[in-house]
């Protein structure tokens, strides 16, 4: 810039800042009392989904644990060592990949030695950050709230050094935090676990719905109330439950036992629950046929669907991860790039086997342009064809 540039830019000022809307202290509990639904609260939905819920567990999993594993292009060593130890035991990445899955926002808090270099980088708990905003909105610090403590991190340290970095996902309706997959599974994983526990209460009734027991005495007339409680009592206790299935029944003074089948209506709970459990797949990114869903023909096989997973889910998740740490970390890492090697990725091993085809027979190329394309550091050349 001239300095004739540099001066009338310094008259001009700079543009401010808009100012960003402070949302409440727990975005992440809402109520919407005009549809009748049950207000969302992270932590139930959390139990309910990972914990209880195979289908969405098995797809936080795979995603989670992908990137967690998956392999890194060479970096700075300090860069690579920060990032491949774990946080409170559990990998790092794989810790940041399920805050992101579940809640939309994860933090990741910049410990530092005497120096002021980074030491350690460790995940805290989404559900105990709030962020303090400024006069007008903007971010100014991070509250962590713990068992009935609150610890203040400021945004930068006295060096203009982040003290912690946000990462979240887009939420239109919010200026500060992201919005997760668990909110938008929330109601297809009830859904699952209903269909669940109708499946373990039918079979806790002999897999089959209780019959009814018809008095014919002739005369017209009906069970006295002593009669009906005692019957009642003698079928719960000696005929409900796994242990009495198949048990005979010895009927008199005119008792009939009459069965009942399952109706085509009563038989949609397994169309449901597979519908639901499809639901929460789709929430999370993961191809059915990866968990076991039947009837899944969007892809050829498991190898087409392993490919998708990590096309459409794996990799531009791990982009965003660390394209966040990268941005968090240039104070001390200038230079330093953090990205997934797909070359040593082996549901992609036929995708780079075509592109280094394609890239090798392209003679227009040089051997620059090449290594380029294949995403490589550009070095001396002389020895590649």
């Amino acid at each position: 810039m001239s300095f004739i540039q540099s001066l009338l830019s310094a008259f001009k000022g700079g543009s401010a800042r808009v100012p960003l809307a402070r949302g409440p202290a727990s975005p992440w509990f809402f109520a919407d009392s005009s549809s009748g639904r049950a207000p969302f609260d992270y932590n139930t939905a959390v139990r309910r989904a990972y914990l209880e819920n195979p289908v969405a567990q098995r797809a936080v999993r795979l995603v989670a644990e992908g990137i967690g594993g998956a392999p890194l292009k060479p970096a700075d060593d300090a860069l690579m060592a920060l990032v491949s130890e774990t946080s409170a035991g559990q990998s790092l990445l794989e810790t940041l990949s399920a805050h992101l899955l579940l809640h939309g926002n994860a933090y990741v808090q910049v410990l530092k030695d005497a120096r002021g270099h980074p030491a350690e980088l460790f995940a805290l708990r989404p559900e105990r950050v709030s962020i303090v905003a400024g006069e007008d909105g903007w971010p100014v610090a991070y509250a962590y709230d713990v068992a009935g403590r609150r610890l203040s991190i400021p945004l930068l340290d006295e060096d203009a050094s982040p003290n912690l970095i946000h990462i979240r996902h887009f939420h239109p309706a919010d200026d500060h935090y992201g919005a997760g997959c668990l909110t938008a599974a929330d109601q297809a994983v009830a859904t699952h676990n209903a269909a669940a526990n109708w499946n373990r209460q039918l079979l806790e009734n002999a897999a089959r719905p209780s019959g009814a027991l018809v008095y014919e005495n002739g005369d017209g007339s009906g069970l006295t109330s002593d009669q009906f409680e005692r019957l009642k009592a003698e079928l719960s206790s000696t005929f409900a439950g796994a242990a009495n299935a198949g048990r005979p029944m010895l009927l008199e003074g005119g008792l009939k036992w009459q069965a009942m089948a399952l109706s085509p209506a009563d038989m949609d709970f397994a169309t449901l629950k597979a519908a639901a459990a499809r639901d929460i797949a789709l929430a999370y990114g993961v191809p059915p046929m990866l968990l076991g869903l039947p009837g899944d023909s969007t892809y050829a096989n498991y190898r087409e669907a392993n490919r998708a997973l990590w096309r459409l889910t794996l990799l531009p998740l791990a982009a965003k991860i660390f394209a966040a740490l990268d941005e968090g970390l240039a104070s001390w890492f200038p230079d330093a790039l953090l990205a997934v090697d797909l070359d040593r990725v082996p549901a992609l091993a036929e995708d780079r086997e075509r592109l280094w085809a394609q890239v090798s027979a392209a003679d227009f190329l040089d051997v620059q342009e090449k290594r380029a394309l294949l995403g490589l550091s550009a070095k001396d050349g002389k020895n590649i064809s």
